[in-house]
């Protein structure tokens, strides 16, 4: 939201109180506080009849800084807040004639005592990282509108990018763009968020969390092209500055605050094949689409059902369709004994037709209107009403209908919505704020579905397929995109999506394949199953049409087979990446910059991504299979396909056929992977090979293997010493090495991709 007319006046109708005059400063039980006059005090009577800002500095963890600013603190709290973990630590202040100082770890936050000059700079190592300074923290007063606003500008540097604020499908950094936190579903082609988090990340050594789950709006580099600002609507502001020495420090440190990825079950990670939206299927149907998946020989993990699988008029009820599926308890039974799991498309919203709504209407189980009675409307679901999540007898009432479809044998749940929230003229169960709860309750949605899972199997055993989000959302994995076109362009601002949500601590991340509207041509069909497939989680979806691969064309079939086979082997990699997501926040797709930060070409690039720390995946966008990609300096790599060389620090064009896409592996690298190429979920240990691309003089590699259930299953450390590699490897059963784009070494036969070596035993010993 825009406040001034220019750099000096304000918009007509806005009324500000600057934070001017530190006039005190105090620190008591980990906390500094000081009292900021709006305006300089050079007498006493100039202490009367204005507004001050009471500032306090604390900490929640080493190296985080919690702002709070408060103008009139006797305001109602609004009822919804982000959950955040306070991890106590040792603080340090200093309260000096000029300066205080308030100090977590290497971060410290000071504020200028100097008269009628308030600041609040933010330094680590010796340098600054950021400053709130001249007309920059403000309660401002929309005379015109009666609204009152808390604001805040902190200062950017020379060639400072901002990135994250949730999965936006708008350019990849956010300098020049205003950002409104407000949860919507927009499709992917717009401004518009289903996953709004108001948090970003710099290229300058730290992130900002504004910790409002009611809308935020930001201006980076919009109103004031030297800061990014931001506001929200009420009398108090509070705001977490996070230092880290690199991007993704900052980003363990963000999620060790909000909460970390559940490890999702590695079956989770193999193909979802979905009936679509509105496709008219049956139990023939979509048995057919299984068997014909089987017939080419892909492997599939995931059924999905979409919304037809209940009757029209009633989603949700949870009542299969049995114009449909005459026998769903035989069905799920069939299907699980082929090797599947499945899952179930549900939403919050209640239609007045299911017999869910009179239960729910009669318990006080939907959001109301003020009057008391059900708030609903005729959108999506003719009289749909909105299950309160703030009850907490009826998320168990919901639950309860849930745990009756487990008992089916349904495995997972599609959370689809969550974004259309009455704000005005309603009430919820606990009394929050309407506004406060738009954005927040997707995240009371997805962690009541998933608390369900959990409880029936197991921590690692839950997923959702969920598309609302927020601040804390990423701890209740799976999220994907949303409606995406089937276009090229899609296909990129789908990517745009998903590196931003990543940005902000969002572990594991999908897409549609094929794009969700409209049926897209053969070619696009078959370059997005290559990016999907190289993605943590791969579905088929769409809208109209069934994305099973032959209606395309049959070379549609052999690509996404050769693609689900490349992950299936990978998977003792990509889980090992997942498992590090779970315990260290750190996502498993990863923007370039969050990857080589040190190379400023990566700061902008958005049309490829890392998956992990050791794959380079660069989509590709056009028919004809030509695409651009950068490999960063200081490294060499390798393709993963065709073991074709390529030097870092340069731009490549090059033409790829379906079967293949930039896919570089850097040098230095140790790469396990596994034996079995039609399972995502298998003993990843057994017959793993690790594969060794240019392993430097003197280096040492630790790789850890997972079992399926995220523990330790075998470690292999790899050193070189002058000609001399070593492998030795933890644990019982066949491994080897391959040593890539080496050829004729002393006891290692050719391969084409380079010597493979069988271990006998606990170690490998190959002579240069």
């Amino acid at each position: 939201m825009k406040f001034t007319n220019g750099y000096w006046l304000m918009r007509d109708g806005m009324k500000p109180i600057f934070a001017t005059d530190t006039r005190d400063v105090t620190a008591d039980g980990g906390v500094m506080t000081a009292y900021v006059a709006g305006k300089k005090i050079v007498t006493r009577g100039d202490t009367l009849d204005f507004g001050m800002i009471t500032v306090s500095l604390s900490s929640p963890m080493e190296n985080v800084v919690r702002v709070s600013a408060v103008h009139h603190d006797g305001a109602n709290e609004k009822g919804a807040a982000f959950e955040i973990n306070d991890l106590k630590p040792e603080t340090k202040t200093h309260i000096g004639s000029d300066t205080a100082v308030f100090t977590s770890g290497e971060l410290s936050a000071s504020i200028s005592r100097a008269s009628g000059d308030y600041s609040l700079s933010f330094s680590a190592g010796g340098k600054q990282l950021t400053k709130s300074g001249w007309h920059a923290l403000a309660h401002i007063t929309d005379t015109e509108n009666k609204k009152r606003y808390m604001v805040e500008s902190l200062d950017m540097d020379i060639g400072e990018y901002v990135y994250g604020l949730g999965e936006r499908f708008t350019p990849f950094v956010k300098n020049g763009q205003t950002v409104d936190t407000w949860n919507e579903d927009g499709g992917t082609a717009s401004e518009i968020s289903y996953k709004n988090i108001p948090f970003y990340i710099t290229n300058r050594g730290y992130g900002v969390f504004v910790s409002h789950p009611d809308p935020v709006s930001f201006e980076i580099a919009s109103e004031k092209v030297e800061r990014v600002q931001f506001s929200v609507e009420g009398e108090r502001l509070e705001y977490y500055v996070i230092y880290g020495k690199t991007p993704m420090e900052i980003i363990e440190r963000y999620t060790a605050l909000t909460g970390r990825p559940a490890l999702p079950p590695a079956w989770s990670f193999g193909l979802w094949l979905s009936t679509s939206f509105t496709t008219d299927y049956n139990e023939q149907t979509a048995t057919s689409f299984i068997q014909g998946m089987a017939d080419r020989n892909i492997p599939l993990r995931v059924f999905h059902f979409d919304c037809f699988w209940m009757r029209e008029f009633t989603w949700c009820d949870f009542k299969w369709d049995s114009a449909v599926t005459t026998d769903p308890e035989g069905m799920i039974k069939r299907y699980k004994e082929r090797g599947l799991k499945i899952c179930l498309w549900i939403n919050p919203y209640i239609a007045q037709k299911s017999y869910m709504f009179e239960e729910g209407k009669k318990n006080g189980y939907f959001i109301k209107n003020k009057d008391g009675s059900v708030w609903q409307w005729d959108r999506w679901q003719a009289g749909q009403a909105i299950v309160d999540f703030t009850n907490p007898s009826a998320c168990k009432w919901y639950q309860k209908k849930l745990e009756a479809l487990l008992d089916m044998g349904v495995d997972c749940f599609k959370t689809d919505f969550g974004e259309r929230i009455p704000y005005e003229d309603v009430t919820f169960f606990s009394g929050a704020e309407p506004m406060a709860m738009h954005n927040y309750y997707t995240e009371l949605y997805n962690k009541t579905v998933f608390e369900v899972l959990e409880k029936r199997y197991g921590k690692g055993g839950a997923v959702l397929f969920a598309r609302s989000a927020t601040a804390g959302g990423q701890q209740y994995p799976v999220h994907w995109g949303g409606d995406c076109n089937s276009t090229y362009p899609s296909m990129a601002e789908t990517l745009r999506g998903g590196l931003s949500l990543s940005l902000c601590g969002f572990g594991f991340w999908s897409h549609d394949i094929g794009g969700f509207e409209n049926t897209s041509p053969a070619d696009i069909y078959k370059r997005w199953c290559a990016f999907g497939l190289l993605c943590s989680h791969s579905r088929l979806h769409g809208s109209m049409s069934y994305r099973v691969p032959w209606a395309y064309d049959e070379e549609a079939s052999e690509v996404l087979k050769h693609f689900v086979n490349l992950k299936c082997r990978l998977m003792p990699y990509i889980f090992a990446k997942a498992v590090e997501s779970h315990e260290k926040g750190r996502p498993v797709l990863r923007p370039m910059m969050l990857a080589y930060p040190e190379d400023n070409t990566t700061l902008m690039l958005d049309r490829q991504y890392m998956l992990g720390d050791k794959l380079l995946v660069a989509p590709v966008f056009s028919k004809d299979g030509e695409t651009e990609y950068y490999l960063p300096y200081g490294v060499s790599f390798t393709h993963l396909l065709s073991g074709e060389k390529r030097e870092g620090g340069r731009w490549y064009k090059e033409k790829y056929d379906y079967f293949s896409l930039p896919l570089f592996v850097p040098s230095d690298t140790v790469l396990p992977v596994g034996s079995n190429d039609s399972l995502p979920d298998y003993d990843y240990g057994d017959n793993v090979t690790l594969e060794l691309f240019d392993i430097a003089d003197g280096a040492s590699h630790t790789v850890e293997i997972p079992d399926v259930n995220g523990k330790l299953s075998r470690k292999a450390v790899v050193t070189r010493n002058g000609n001399t590699i070593t492998a030795e490897m933890s644990g019982k059963g066949a491994w080897s090495v391959l040593v890539r784009g080496v050829y004729g070494l002393i006891g290692g036969a050719d391969e084409k991709l380079g010597c493979r070596f069988a271990a006998n035993g606990s170690s490998v010993t190959i002579n240069l």
